[in-house]
């Protein structure tokens, strides 16, 4: 299976390594995230559809699925999986407005 992150999901990861790395001075947990983020990825890869089916009264986002990052349980990755593509949609904390956040991505 081919792995496609939108840009959306790529800023995701920056802004979230920049935070640990930058805002926390973290080096070695911003070097964890980034690889966890790669793992968690790539096992999803192998088991696309372990991921939990994102609710919602959106049509659009009906396809979309979530999983946590390993080892970063409050963070989730959002995808879909499109033919033998997963695509990364959003990689997000689950303390921000997820219903709005997500309500804001389009073409999916």
């Amino acid at each position: 299976m081919k792995i496609f992150y939108r840009q959306a999901a790529h800023d995701d990861v920056v802004r979230q390594f920049r935070y640990y790395l930058v805002d926390q001075n973290l080096p070695k947990v911003a070097a964890r995230f980034k690889d966890a983020v790669r793992a968690t990825v790539e096992s999803l890869c192998r088991y696309p559809l372990i991921g939990a089916r994102y609710r919602s009264r959106n049509p659009q986002l009906s396809a979309l699925r979530s999983w946590p990052v390993a080892g970063f349980e409050r963070i989730r990755i959002f995808y879909r999986i499109e033919s033998d593509t997963l695509q990364v949609v959003r990689i997000l904390h689950g303390s921000r407005d997820l219903k709005r956040i997500l309500g804001r991505e389009q073409s999916l």
